[in-house]
């Protein structure tokens, strides 16, 4: 039977958070960032592995304990400079069964829950394809102009927001990246094999973490889950 993997490239430094420690290391309800993700991961009982994608220089990760996790975290010191490269690396150096499911995770999102993770694996674990966790766009788009004006008003109908976990089969994953290297989402890399990857509901909890004020709502959503 194939194998439930989680792989969370965690190898970049967060520009936008205008910090010079890397975002995943940030302090965020008495831990570092990437603990809550790689916690909720190494939790759910049908992920056989968490992979941890750090740079080759990563010094910060080895400060903190990690022992909750057992032997289900493996780290991996082959980041690359784009998601996709460190993505694609960490599936090289896995070594993991081209039919193997993997959810690859942002670092950024420490939200997820237990019920998200379970849903998703239930709805996807006999798909042809795999899919993504994503959410309906609620807000009105407006697209700018070179002036930052509203150039027009984009129509939201079918539109989604996308999310990680993103659930592939190793393999399929693998030959997408390899197709495709420039995507910032691996469904993207799928999209591209002419494949069409399943939409599953989500909300807007599992957010990512990208500017500083985004910390304080983090910091509520997981003292709350404690």
């Amino acid at each position: 039977m194939s194998e439930f993997h989680a792989l969370v490239p965690a190898a970049g430094f967060g520009a936008r958070m205008g910090i010079e420690l890397p975002k995943q290391y940030l302090d965020l309800a008495g831990q570092p960032m990437i603990w809550h993700a790689i916690s909720t991961l190494c939790a759910c009982p049908d992920i056989k592995t968490v992979f941890v994608v750090l740079a080759p220089g990563d010094e910060y990760f080895a400060r903190y304990d990690w022992s909750h996790c057992g032997d289900k975290l493996v780290t991996l010191y082959c980041g690359g400079t784009t998601r996709a490269a460190s993505v694609a690396n960490g599936l090289l150096a896995s070594e993991l069964e081209a039919d193997d499911w993997v959810l690859v995770h942002d670092a950024a999102r420490p939200c997820l829950t237990q019920a998200l993770l379970n849903k998703m694996i239930a709805e996807l674990r006999d798909d042809a394809v795999g899919g993504i966790l994503a959410v309906p766009v609620a807000d009105t788009l407006k697209r700018a102009d070179a002036q930052q004006r509203i150039a027009c008003t984009e129509p939201r109908e079918g539109l989604w927001q996308a999310q990680t976990p993103q659930m592939f089969r190793a393999g399929l994953l693998a030959e997408g990246l390899a197709r495709c290297s420039n995507v910032t989402d691996e469904a993207s890399a799928i999209e591209a094999l002419g494949l069409q990857p399943k939409l599953v509901a989500s909300d807007s909890s599992n957010f990512k973490v990208t500017y500083p004020q985004d910390i304080v709502l983090a910091e509520l959503l997981l003292n709350k889950k404690m």
